[in-house]
């Protein structure tokens, strides 16, 4: 292989390089952001844990709890405080 084919299979695999992350940008941006928004459930269930004695309100701090906070946000958080109360 010569040098010009090498300078077009080097183009040709940078511009394949480029349109994969076009395509995924889009869903690689939603789980980063479901990734923090769970980070950020897991804090709030623990903060919640922390005051329990003081407030009566205590969640289990576990990843199916952290991913509904996390997707739903505070909508979320007293959905489990119902679901906890009526069960």
């Amino acid at each position: 292989m010569d040098l010009s084919q090498k300078i077009i299979a080097g183009l040709l695999a940078g511009f394949f390089l480029i349109a994969l992350l076009r395509v995924f940008s889009s869903p690689l941006r939603i789980a980063v952001k479901l990734l923090v928004n769970t980070l950020l459930g897991f804090l709030a269930l623990w903060a919640v844990n922390l005051t329990a004695e003081f407030t009566g309100l205590a969640l289990g701090v576990n990843l199916w709890n952290a991913l509904v906070i996390g997707a739903l946000g505070l909508p979320g958080f007293v959905l489990l405080l119902l679901v906890q109360w009526v069960l």
